[in-house]
């Protein structure tokens, strides 16, 4: 049978979605107990290759398996194996050839700012500590010359290798609450880094490093290394996933 789990988890202590070398990653930690529960190596999917400290409110990954255990009864017993900071939610068959990855239309991220003199440290792993204070109006005002399509080439770190750096960016929209910042970003899909440097670019903008007059044409220039920093991880989210 083809699943399709739904799950979540805070990436703090994990160098990053996908399997890796040198460190410990949330999909090694999951293949190792689906492995266990159902009694056979099994290898995952996942819908996005989160980087390291970034966290997930909401993730997908499919597998192939078979078990006695009800479907709707998976997620229990992995909770009662996974570490506290990897939670499951739901668990779904789907229909054979299912690819959690491939198959996604959407996907949502969210990154947080604190724009404040002291961190608060119950934020410190999961938001950007920005003291500088941040014009958030032009930050909106850049962020509406980001939606759309484009070539996103100026927002993808080096040494990715993808087919095309052609992406619509449906929705960027910032929202203040006190010193909190909210970055919502929805596309069809999403290059390495891509809204960790889109954050970057809209912090360098509200600091005046960039001026939202010059995003446009900026991102026509297609070079990287005209943009903003690159984000730290902490900040961000994966919150949504949508499939047909």
């Amino acid at each position: 049978m083809t699943y399709k789990l739904t799950m979540a988890y805070d990436g703090t202590n994990y160098h990053g979605w996908q399997r890796q070398k040198n460190g410990i990653t949330v999909q090694e930690v999951l293949e190792g107990i689906l492995s266990e529960v159902f009694k056979k190596e099994t290898t995952v999917t996942g819908c996005s290759r989160t980087d390291a400290g970034v966290h997930a409110k909401i993730y997908v990954c499919s597998f192939t398996g078979e078990t006695t255990i009800p479907c709707d009864k998976i997620p229990f017993v992995l909770n009662t194996m996974l570490p506290p900071d990897i939670r499951a939610y739901k668990c779904e068959i789907m229909h054979e050839g299912f690819n959690a990855r491939f198959e996604t239309v959407t996907k949502a991220y969210e990154y947080k700012i604190l724009n404040a003199p002291f961190m608060d440290p119950l934020l410190r792993n999961f938001a950007w500590h920005y003291p500088v204070t941040l014009d958030f109006e032009k930050m909106q005002n850049a962020a509406k010359l980001i939606l759309g399509k484009h070539d996103f080439a100026s927002f993808c770190a080096a040494g990715s290798v993808v087919k095309s750096t052609v992406r619509t960016v449906t929705e960027l929209s910032l929202k203040k609450d006190g010193d909190l910042i909210t970055v919502r970003a929805a596309a069809d899909g999403f290059l390495y880094n891509m809204v960790r440097i889109i954050v970057g670019t809209l912090v360098y903008v509200g600091n005046g490093k960039l001026s939202e007059s010059e995003i446009s044409e900026l991102i026509e220039k297609k070079d990287r290394r005209l943009m903003g920093i690159t984000a730290p991880p902490q900040g961000l989210s994966l919150v949504e996933v949508n499939y047909e």
